[in-house]
């Protein structure tokens, strides 16, 4: 999966937004406000922070060499992808779908019906 179509997926998702706050070599996808993923598109090859459970972080970092701690985020709740070609899409866009969905679920009742709408 290249990092256009992790975009695309990414910017498929309800409410999902992407920002600069950091300057154009950060791409910050949010929803409500919140992050639930970033990339540098300079990069190569390409990176995809993404938000986690933290125990399903760690079991994801024993089973995948290129899922590592998340790179200058709390590696508790963050997995870095090196986007390698060595994921499967599927996982891929699961962990896009996870970081998403976590993030969702933290959001005021008001902002998640918005959200839907």
């Amino acid at each position: 999966m290249d990092l256009p179509e992790v975009i695309s997926h990414i910017l498929s998702k309800p409410g999902a937004e992407e920002t600069l706050p950091f300057g154009p070599e950060t791409l910050v996808y949010k929803v409500g406000g919140k992050m639930f993923a970033l990339t540098s598109p300079d990069e190569f090859p390409a990176r995809l922070n993404l938000k986690c459970d933290p125990e399903r972080a760690l079991d994801l970092r024993d089973a995948h060499e290129s899922i590592i701690p998340g790179w200058h985020m709390n590696k508790r709740h963050w997995n870095t992808l090196i986007m390698d070609g060595s994921l499967p899409a599927l996982l891929v866009c699961e962990l896009i779908d996870h970081s998403y969905d976590l993030v969702v679920a933290s959001l005021p009742e008001a902002a998640r019906r918005l959200i839907s709408e």
